[in-house]
């Protein structure tokens, strides 16, 4: 039998998968920015003139969404919070690691043979200073945003209509992160400018898509994670401020 767990969604309870759930995110999340920082892909056709390419990383990005839906409906909107926070701290670790060991000097034999262009080429990015800055800025607005509108929604509808809250969270986090992530990194010379709205629409539709597609498989792991831990909390709304952890 499930117990809700109303406005003391911060006491404490040992979860059985809640580390796993975190570990994923943060899996994705990472794989994603070496992802998009490696290629741009292109589905050989086009709306209008704007021809359909996204970044590879689009490929990994939206099932961090979805592990931020499955977040903040079984544990909550504070425990989701601390989730992005460390995923934040993953990135950040991630980006300077990268960053040393691009301006370490490289062995000569590796030079001669793969060299330092080739690394740059493929990894470069992943250090860069504006992909950093759009990868950042883009996960934490538009994450804060997704989690924000399904602790939201979710009190709203009592629980019900799950596909509401994951397909409209999505809608409006994805655009955001999207958006701002292109445009940064456009700005910056990551992407060529000339993308900026093929690679923005492009990213949307397919993101949002992922999720509708991907709808009741969330439905199918939210119902037996509650199951599993036997809670189904309901956030305190009036208590949404993304600065704790």
């Amino acid at each position: 039998m499930e117990s809700k767990v109303n406005l003391d969604e911060k006491r404490a309870i040992h979860f059985k998968y809640l580390d796993l759930v975190t570990v994923a995110f943060t899996v994705i999340l990472i794989l994603s920015n070496f992802a998009s920082s490696a290629k741009i892909i292109d589905w050989g056709t086009s709306i209008g003139h704007i021809p359909l390419a996204f970044d590879a990383g689009t490929v990994f990005f939206p099932f961090a969404y979805i592990f931020g839906d499955v977040l903040t409906e079984v544990y909550g909107y504070s425990r989701a919070r601390r989730v992005i926070w460390i995923g934040f701290g993953a990135l950040i670790f991630t980006f300077l690691m990268f960053w040393l060991i691009r301006v370490l000097p490289g062995e000569a034999l590796w030079q001669e043979t793969v060299g330092q262009n080739a690394f740059e080429a493929v990894l470069g990015g992943i250090s860069f200073g504006g992909i950093v800055l759009a990868s950042v800025l883009a996960y934490l607005i538009g994450s804060f945003a997704n989690s924000v509108i399904m602790a939201i929604m979710k009190k709203l509808t009592g629980g019900r209509h799950l596909w509401t809250r994951t397909i409209g969270s999505t809608i409006v986090g994805e655009f955001l992160d999207s958006a701002i992530f292109i445009a940064i990194a456009s700005l910056t010379g990551v992407f060529p400018w000339e993308l900026f709205w093929s690679l923005t629409l492009t990213n949307y539709i397919f993101k949002v898509a992922i999720e509708v597609l991907f709808t009741p498989v969330t439905y199918w792991f939210t119902k037996k994670l509650k199951q599993a831990e036997g809670v189904d909390v309901y956030s305190d709304i009036s208590d949404l401020s993304p600065l704790s952890f």
